[in-house]
């Protein structure tokens, strides 16, 4: 298995996460794989053989070869069918919406195709660009002169949206939206607005995964095995509210995750 990520251009890095690459060899009995919230929108261009996504137990839905996975706010299986070769780009939870036109809250918790978020003729260029490029840096150019061609001027992202985002991540999500408001009740419910549009979940949901994803490291780098303590250094209330949100995002409890198989992926990404 390669998992490699790469930063972008400075222009970007204020909107764009990161870019990354997966590539793992076919298998003849893949597992299924569960994909968590992480609060970010991703774009993702399949390489390789088509990925599975199941919509049920036993039924799925074969991804776009060229997507945007919305935001996540519950947890899905997709599996391999084949050989495994992914390019995709990681954005900010505030930074795709400075690429399209539609409500970001469209896109939750699903596949979009990006023709139909960049029009037919644009996409087919775009993906022809990146199935025929040499290697990884040549993929990350591409993209990069599309995403810059798409913004045009310098985008100035709303400033109540950033500075609540910058306090949740300062925070790792523990921060109350009162206190970043200062007890603002008409700047809540302004921010309630923007966020819908601009991120597609809420504050209060943005927060708690954001908050999960610092308990998720703790967890899979063995800083601590005490869930106890870890509840406490991701200041959760307590033991039993730490499990609860984990159930809620993951599926599982803690100590099932570390030992199920179905969670190798996301255990990557996190790692």
């Amino acid at each position: 298995m390669n998992y490699q990520t790469f930063q972008p251009h400075p222009d970007l890095a204020s909107l764009v996460n990161c870019y990354w690459i997966l590539e793992v060899p076919a298998e003849n009995d893949s597992q299924k794989q569960r994909i968590i919230p992480d609060g970010c929108i991703e774009m993702a261009f399949i390489l390789g053989d088509d990925i599975k996504r199941f919509t049920s137990e036993d039924e799925f839905i074969l991804q776009p070869r060229s997507m945007v996975l919305g935001q996540i706010t519950e947890p899905f299986y997709i599996q391999p069918t084949g050989y495994v070769n992914t390019f995709a780009i990681r954005f900010y939870p505030y930074g795709f919406a400075n690429f399209v036109t539609i409500p970001i809250k469209s896109l939750a918790d699903k596949e979009t195709p990006i023709e139909l978020l960049f029009g037919e003729k644009t996409t087919k260029a775009l993906e022809q660009k990146i199935i025929q490029a040499a290697d990884t840096s040549q993929r990350i150019e591409i993209i990069e002169s599309f995403l810059l061609a798409k913004l045009n001027d310098k985008t100035t992202i709303d400033n109540i949206v950033k500075t609540t985002i910058d306090a949740l991540l300062l925070t790792k999500g523990s921060a109350s939206i009162n206190t970043i408001l200062k007890e603002d009740l008409s700047k809540r419910r302004q921010l309630e607005r923007k966020f819908t549009k601009q991120i597609g979940i809420s504050p209060k949901q943005l927060g708690k995964v954001i908050r999960l994803q610092s308990a998720l490291k703790m967890l899979l780098n063995k800083k601590t095995e005490n869930l106890t303590n870890i509840a406490y250094e991701s200041e959760y209330y307590d033991q039993a509210h730490f499990i609860k949100d984990f159930k809620e995002f993951t599926g599982i409890n803690p100590k099932e995750f570390l030992d199920n198989e179905n969670m190798t992926l996301s255990s990557l990404f996190y790692k």
